[in-house]
């Protein structure tokens, strides 16, 4: 960075000059910093500095001060990158376009993301990478957005590649058995030929872009060992014109290239593959709707839909966009967004999703979100930001990667020089020196990491699980501990009847029946509660008159003329009943934290006639033991924390096997318990759904939100689930494991294949045709075993994944 040029970044959040002194101050005590001007007018700060200083480490001052720092994203399309190295070249070059916070670029999806402070034109960007050497083009438009890979092109250059080459390898392959065809030598130079210089003609132009930029790539390495193979062809071909003809090496420049031809075309098919969880999301979209307007039905582009528009779907349709059900009954099946495999009711008053399939009956529905703003829309930015990140663990191999082209072409000539030295032939040492620059493939390097990533999260999407970034997904791995908020994460989070106990000479019928008449015309959770319990045991329901509320207490009617109430422990000492009969039960339920309700039937004159007692409590949800139990089976701790009573959060744990409880939690104090359990030398995921667990969940080293819950729940953690339902959270740790399993045995073999082919190689244990063969399998490999995680299933979690690290 020049260090003449001032720097500029936007600052939001200033509303004063105190504000603007206090961003002045956080950025001049910046090492480096030399001069800082703030703008309260325009929201920017103009900052001299040293070169060393980034603009990062000024938005992070910004932001340690309390103001936001605004980012904006660019996504381009890279193509012509084969390898880590390529990758490398195209983030300095990216790095070095003035404004430019932060690129990142995913060799598998062929895609660089660039975050900068303020408007950055793409075309600057985009001349970065064409002067790198590489082809690019601007993805901000919805068509240029709807794949996410290339198509897969080359299978007729491998075909023919493999038809020139074949009579040229033949003869090598026969030779073991005793027949000896070898081609005339000036056969072999027409054969070779054409694959070195028309198929090979990609190596070279990619080398020469590598040598361009000053660094060095796959494509350089194959370029130099398949020109010194048939270059040394066309030497001992010349040489030896007027007698007998050694072995020419046509056979194995020709062949490195077929191979490595091979190699890159299965790698695009199946990096294809890893990529479709992006696609098939993309495929759900609709592209019109038919919208009913002044009473007219019209069908219309999905992106003129407006909020509030009437949508109507008919039976077997896709549903084009978010919203609420005005009219009609059917089931809708959302597998593809939450990974429930089972189609869900839907009525009018309830909510359905974009791309979910209307079943068999006609719904109309009242639009509440479009285009960006749709939950699909969201699932897929979501799917699109955790695949185009870099795992942590990418930054070393990417330091690795930046190295490895310059030391392989010195262990090439260290191999020549070295087979020269100990009396060799310059052909043999040459032949050698081939062999090491042909196995060396850092394409396998730059692979491994991206391609599990893309298969862990596209397979996770396609069952609930939505995982935000790559560092979330790694992190997961290792969690020891998760924390769950109580209320509508472990429990249903709305009141329910968890016991009904009459009076002597009163039926249970009796009283549910009786307490359901009262609670018939309000609106109360509790009386909720009660006529959904009745309805449930299809016990009549008879009516009542003269209603009324009795504030701070309960409710009063009469029913089959008796004038009956309803109401707290209050109500039932004000009207002169004995609870002698249901004292013990009322004392144990309220030790567990229920809320009770009694019913009487009161006299004109005398104390009123005990009927029963009525408690309430908040339900655990189904699966949310057999979560807790997955859990444990795979070694993790569980905690739950609750703002409830010890004695209600204490029941909830023994029914659900919960290790450690931790009650009258205040909201306000649960992120400083999960700080503490972090503390404790712990990796701690965090479980929640309400506005009040967000700082839970920042806190934690992952933090899990429930869909069912706030937005804010859902933008704060790493990883959301689509469905309320507790057992995604072992699933979520289940295939983290399995990822970041799978990604530390891509990243194995990647190095495995150079540290044990090279010196293979330099040691004349393999010609160019078998260590052409090596380098482009090994891709294969590598993306082959990313592939495995697409075999994934949720509730798979056991014991056996307790070490999957």
């Amino acid at each position: 960075m020049n260090a003449s040029a001032p720097l500029t970044l936007p600052v939001n959040g200033m509303t004063c000059a105190s504000c603007v002194g206090r961003v002045e101050k956080a950025l001049r005590a910046l090492p480096g910093v030399r001069e800082a001007t703030v703008n309260l007018a325009t929201e920017r700060a103009a900052v001299q500095a040293d070169a060393g200083v980034s603009l990062e480490a000024l938005a992070a001052a910004v932001r340690k001060a309390g103001y936001e720092v605004p980012l904006q994203e660019a996504v381009l399309s890279v193509e012509g990158m084969t390898c880590a190295s390529c990758v490398g070249r195209v983030e300095k070059a990216l790095h070095a376009v003035p404004g430019v916070m932060s690129a990142s670029v995913n060799l598998a999806t062929e895609r660089a993301t660039v975050r900068s402070a303020g408007p950055l034109p793409a075309g600057a960007l985009v001349a970065a990478i064409v002067k790198a050497g590489y082809a690019a083009h601007d993805l901000s438009s919805p068509a240029a957005e709807a794949g996410v890979l290339p198509p897969s092109t080359g299978g007729w250059a491998v075909v023919i590649a493999a038809a020139l080459t074949l009579p040229l390898v033949a003869p090598m392959l026969l030779q073991p058995f005793g027949i000896h065809a070898m081609l005339p030598a000036w056969l072999q130079w027409l054969l070779a030929t054409p694959v070195q210089f028309v198929f090979g003609w990609r190596f070279y132009r990619a080398a020469w872009h590598a040598v361009r930029a000053g660094t060095g790539n796959m494509d350089l390495l194959v370029a130099l060992g398949t020109s010194a193979a048939y270059g040394l062809s066309i030497y001992l071909l010349w040489a030896h014109r007027d007698h007998g003809m050694p072995h020419l090496y046509f056979e194995a420049s020709a062949a490195v290239i077929t191979l490595v031809l091979l190699g890159k075309w299965l790698e695009a098919r199946a990096k294809r593959q890893t990529a479709d969880a992006i696609r098939a999301l993309n495929a759900l979209r609709p592209a019109s709707a038919r919208v009913l307007r002044d009473g007219l039905v019209s069908e219309v582009p999905v992106e003129q839909v407006a909020v509030g528009d009437l949508v109507l779907v008919r039976p077997g349709e896709r549903l084009p966009v978010d919203g609420e059900v005005v009219e009609g009954r059917s089931h809708v099946d959302e597998s593809l967004i939450t990974g429930e495999s089972l189609p869900v009711a839907k009525q009018p008053g309830e909510r359905v999703t974009g791309g979910a399939i209307n079943a068999e009956g006609a719904l109309t529905v009242r639009t509440s979100a479009i285009g960006t703003e749709t939950t699909l829309a969201r699932i897929i930015r979501l799917v699109e930001s955790a695949q185009a990140a870099k795992a942590p663990i990418q930054r070393m191999v990417d330091r690795v990667s930046a190295i490895f082209v310059p030391v392989v072409l010195v262990l090439a000539l260290l191999t020549a020089g070295g087979w020269i030295l100990v009396g060799a032939g310059w052909e043999q040492a040459l032949i050698n020196a081939v062999a090491v620059l042909v196995i060396a493939c850092p394409c396998a390097l730059g692979l491994a990491t991206p391609t599990a990533i893309m298969a862990g999260t596209g397979v996770a999407a396609r069952h609930g699980i939505l995982i935000k970034d790559a560092e979330a997904l790694e992190v997961a791995h290792g969690v020891t501990t998760v924390v769950f908020d109580k209320t509508g994460t472990l429990t249903e989070g709305r009141p329910a009847l968890v016991a009904a106990l009459p009076a002597p000479d009163v039926t249970r019928d009796e009283l549910l029946s009786l307490a359901a008449a009262l609670q018939r015309t309000s609106e109360h959770p509790l009386a909720r509660a009660v006529l959904a319990a009745a309805d449930a045991e299809a016990i009549a329901v008879p009516a009542a008159g003269d209603a009324k509320a009795l504030p701070g207490r309960g409710v009063e009617a009469r029913v089959d003329g008796r004038l009956l109430a309803l109401g707290s422990t209050r109500l039932m000492t004000e009207s002169g009943a004995s609870p002698a009969t249901l004292s013990v039960d009322a004392a144990r339920l309220e030790a567990e934290g229920r809320t009770l309700a009694w019913l009487v039937a009161r006299t004109d004159n005398g104390p009123a006639t005990l009927l029963g007692l009525l408690a309430f409590g908040d339900t655990v949800k189904g699966g949310a033991r057999d979560a807790v139990a997955r859990l444990q089976r795979l070694g993790v701790q569980t905690v739950m924390l609750t703002g409830d009573n010890l004695g209600s959060a204490q029941v909830a744990a023994r029914e659900l096997g919960i290790d450690e409880v931790r009650a009258n939690v205040l909201p306000a104090d649960k992120a400083e318990a999960v700080r503490a359990l972090r503390g404790a030398g712990r990796v701690v995921a965090m479980v929640g759904d309400g506005i009040n667990d967000a700082p839970a969940l920042a806190a934690a080293d992952v933090g899990i939100a429930m869909s069912t819950g706030t937005d804010v729940a859902m933008e704060t953690a790493g990883i959301t689930l689509m469905r309320g339902d507790p057992r995604l959270v072992a699933d979520a740790l289940d295939i983290s494991r399995r990822t970041h399993a799978t990604l530390r045995r891509g990243l194995f073999w990647a190095f495995i294949y150079n540290v044990v082919g090279i010196p293979l190689a330099a040691l004349g244990f393999l010609n160019p045709v078998i260590a052409g063969a090596a380098m482009a399998f090994s891709s294969v490999s590598v993306v082959g075993n990313a592939l495995t995680l697409r075999r994934w299933r949720p509730g798979k979690a056991d014991s056996n994944q307790k070490g999957a690290a």
